[in-house]
């Protein structure tokens, strides 16, 4: 295992970049916590799978520096960086049984027999395939090629890094809840640092310890699941994280006081003046109607999800979520919405700012 340090990094494709605009990934340093459990979270094209190529050895950055522990591998080839890297649709040798190809990246190093034949038999218990380990895989469906392929990178104890790209994209749901859950207890069981890429939130949250969010090019946040939902760092992690997401509404702060579309709306927290564009934003669990306090709220539709009913609805002329606990009243006067003080973030220019003690 080992910590992986990104130093200064950035990548273009462009030979000659000239602006940020020419940037995949935007000048970033971060540190990966050797034996942690990472999703890179984000939209398709925010430059997921350009950072786990650079880190994977796939792609040399155009600037900055990638470090194994203490050891520079930003010009060492993918083999000599020991990790192993499960692609988004399946890598397998058609001419192999499932039981060879399993098997293969151990016996490329030249491990004993008798481990390789038990190492192979627990990963396959593990990704449901025992009963097909004698079969080519050739005849196989794709969501079965495909839990070959996480077999295979799980397969070996001894790498630095296990990367998955969209692993999960030609599994069906049922069975991707069940690999994520094993993938998780691999993880506790081996303590692989492990960093796995998706643009589903729902995969990101069950799996990882940590999330890292990527917006643009940028690492926007890297937080726990806890830390994303309640204080998001950038107006798109509030809105990418939650469903539905985030509300956010024109405001001009003053101390603890937000003024929203020519009203009051109380903060939890005191502010500085601020400078640039200033938003209040506010999970819409943590709104309510009410028929007397808060801001104005045309409901347009209600939608009842099982557990709870999504109310959707317009403040100031922007599309608004409120969500109401299943079986809650909600009545024809209940024409404004109220927002609990303690929950409100406060964005200025995108960011979020730091509040003190009222």
């Amino acid at each position: 295992m080992a910590q992986i340090t990104l130093k200064n990094l950035a990548h273009s494709y462009s030979a000659t970049p000239t602006s940020d605009a020419d940037f995949a990934l935007k000048q970033m340093d971060h540190v990966w916590q050797d034996g942690g459990a990472y999703a890179l979270l984000g939209s398709s094209g925010c430059g997921k799978t350009t950072l786990l190529n650079i880190i994977s050895g796939l792609l040399r950055p155009s600037q900055g520096r990638v470090l194994f522990g203490d050891r520079d591998v930003t010009d060492a080839a993918t083999a000599e960086r020991n990790i192993a890297q499960v692609f988004q649709f399946p890598v397998v040798y058609d001419t192999m049984t499932v039981r060879e190809n399993l098997a293969f990246p151990l016996r490329n190093r030249g491990m004993d027999p008798a481990y390789i034949k038990a190492r192979v038999q627990a990963i396959a218990q593990t990704i449901g395939m025992e009963a097909t380990l004698d079969r080519k895989a050739r005849g196989l469906t794709a969501d079965a090629k495909q839990k070959i392929s996480l077999g295979r990178g799980m397969v070996r104890e001894d790498v630095n890094a296990i990367l998955f790209d969209e692993p999960l994209t030609v599994i069906d749901p049922h069975m991707k809840w069940e690999l994520r859950t094993q993938l998780k207890q691999l993880h506790r069981d081996f303590g692989h640092t492990m960093i796995y890429v998706t643009h589903d939130q729902t995969e990101a949250l069950t799996f990882a310890d940590k999330v890292v969010v990527m917006y643009d090019g940028r690492v926007v946040q890297m937080g726990t699941p806890e830390e994303l939902f309640e204080a998001p760092a950038h107006t798109f992690v509030g809105y990418f994280i939650g469903s539905p997401g985030m509300n956010l509404l024109d405001a001009s702060v003053t101390g603890n006081v937000a003024q929203v579309l020519g009203a009051e709306v109380p903060l939890g927290a005191a502010y500085a003046p601020i400078k640039g564009r200033t938003q209040i934003g506010i999970r819409p669990e943590y709104c309510e109607l009410s028929a007397t306090e808060g801001l104005p709220i045309t409901v347009r539709r209600i939608e009842d999800v099982g557990r709870h009913r999504i109310i959707r609805g317009e403040v100031g002329g922007q599309a608004f979520n409120v969500i109401a606990p299943e079986g809650s009243p909600i009545a024809a006067d209940q024409t404004r919405v109220r927002f609990e003080p303690n929950r409100i973030n406060v964005y200025a220019d995108d960011w979020r700012v730091q509040g003190g003690a009222v």
